[in-house]
């Protein structure tokens, strides 16, 4: 039986890497891969990938991470897959090969298309079924621009020679040969055009975006048979039974089970999700209401705030700037920074996200001084990904009370986490204590739960749950005086960068 064969393969699928990483029995990681591949810009605020270099980088990391398990491929009970959301992908469903780059879900292009949704009055139609605001982060301004610009595609698309998908959906159909065409419910509540309430595609929002249903795939639960791999493509047919959107399976791998737990994962972006239980909490701070995984057909809800640019501000500080040659060193610098020198970096390199969400602001720093070098430059870098989660969970606190006061604990992960100095920041900025958990691959962590649980080779939830241990807790200890100051200071730098400042 599949449960017999003992490790689950875990594919994330991010914005700037693909990992792969087998899981054996124990939970416990027994081989892992990782490829960075491209990023286009073709434009100011344009953001695309070659879906063929996703495929390769996927391809090549789970055969690395195979390898480096010693492992045979039909030693793999399931797969699993985790992905970059509101990402676009078209392609043609006898070649299967894309009609455009993906659009990534970073991109900016369809911001006056969201502008024209709103002067026609259509936001709060939009938000009521979605959970989603009008803002070209999510798919379906995305998928229609796609529409619209790539020649004779809509056409194409209404007479069912076109699918659309995001990541997921995407590599399972190539993963599969094309038997695939299929989705989870996470990933569909990421589109713009599927309604959470009701659990469907929606047929008035897809009009209104003029998307043909049938280029739809179907949506599954989180924990489903999606299918099965290619015998030719690892030398053995495994199984996909687990998918969710990065965030979602962050908040699987975290075990945020209980409603009132919030995890922030630290990747390209950041994002913080509170689990809301089978209750849909509609926010009232420009927050979204999202599915946070769909189990057995039951739905369990959540209040997200995502910040477009965290992990990308350190590349930008590596890549564009040069102040250090590797990401991990960054925290270090920061550590050497003058205390006296208040620098505040707003990194709306794609605009600004939750509680913002304005599209057209673009970075810019503050408190520049002649004494300003790179150690200043990093910490501002890093205490920006730290003030964007104070205010995610201040406009938390006020759509869900549970989630206030001392009982607030925030349970980390991503890249980012690993650096001691940012985590503290972190801590003294939210004023609450922050877990760093033992296994850091909690994106990855969730995706395998969900494929490996299905296969009947781990345990349920509430025994998963007990098996999350942490590494570290950072406790604040920045004294209320300068905490006080500090946000002040941000809170003026994000005033004088709004668009309509």
């Amino acid at each position: 039986m599949a449960a017999a064969k003992g490790y689950v393969l875990a594919i994330d699928q991010g914005t700037t890497s693909t990992r792969a990483i087998v899981f054996d029995k124990d939970m416990k990681i027994a081989g892992f891969a990782q490829e960075e591949f491209p990023q286009i810009f073709p434009k100011s605020g344009w953001v695309e990938h070659d879906p063929e270099d996703i495929w390769s980088s996927v391809l090549s990391t789970i055969r690395k991470a195979i390898k480096a398990a010693k492992i045979a491929a039909g030693e793999i009970a399931a797969i699993g897959i985790t992905n970059q959301r509101e990402t676009v992908v078209v392609w043609d469903r006898e070649t299967g090969k894309p009609i455009h780059n993906a659009i990534v879900w970073q991109d900016r292009r369809s911001a006056n298309d969201c502008e024209k949704l709103k002067a026609r009055g259509l936001e709060k139609k939009f938000v009521s079924r979605t959970g989603l605001i009008l803002d070209p982060y999510f798919s379906g301004t995305k998928l229609s621009w796609l529409l619209s610009n790539v020649k004779g595609a809509r056409a194409r698309a209404e007479k069912g020679e076109l699918c659309f998908g995001t990541i997921d959906t995407f590599l399972i159909w190539r993963l599969t040969g094309a038997k695939s065409f299929v989705t989870d419910a996470t990933n569909a509540s990421r589109t713009l055009i599927y309604n959470i309430g009701e659990n469907r595609w929606d047929k008035t929002l897809l009009d209104i975006l003029k998307i043909p249903a049938v280029m739809l795939p179907e949506v599954k639960d989180c924990a489903a048979d999606f299918g099965v791999t290619e015998e030719g493509l690892f030398g053995a047919e495994i199984p996909i039974l687990g998918v969710a959107g990065d965030q979602q399976a962050a908040v699987i791998g975290q075990a945020c089970f209980e409603p009132g737990m919030v995890k922030s994962t630290y990747g390209t972006g950041c994002f913080a999700v509170l689990n809301t239980g089978a209750k849909m909490v509609r926010s009232k701070n420009r927050l979204l209401t999202t599915i946070a995984y769909r189990l057995d057909g039951e739905t369990i809800y959540a209040l997200e705030g995502s910040i477009f640019i965290a992990g990308a501000a350190v590349q930008w500080l590596r890549d564009g700037l040069g102040v250090v040659e590797k990401a991990s060193q960054t925290g270090e610098l920061a550590a050497k920074a003058d205390p006296q020198q208040e620098v505040y970096l707003v990194p709306a390199f794609t605009g600004l996200g939750a509680p913002h969400w304005d599209a057209e602001s673009r970075g810019a720093m503050y408190g520049l001084t002649r004494n300003t070098g790179p150690a200043e430059l990093a910490a501002a870098a890093l205490e920006a990904v730290c003030f964007q989660t104070r205010d995610l969970l201040d406009a938390m606190h006020k759509d869900w009370r549970s989630a206030s006061g001392e009982d607030t604990v925030l349970r980390v992960d991503g890249g980012m986490v690993a650096s001691d100095w940012t985590m503290q920041r972190l801590a003294d900025l939210i004023d609450a204590p922050v877990d760093r958990p033992t296994i850091l691959e909690t994106t990855a962590l969730g995706a395998a739960w969900l494929a490996a649980s299905r296969a009947g080779l781990w345990p349920d939830r509430k025994t998963f749950a007990k098996t999350w241990a942490r590494e570290r807790r950072f406790e604040p200890e920045m004294s209320a005086k300068t905490r006080k100051a500090r946000l002040k200071g941000w809170k003026d730098a994000v005033r004088r960068t709004l668009s309509d400042s």
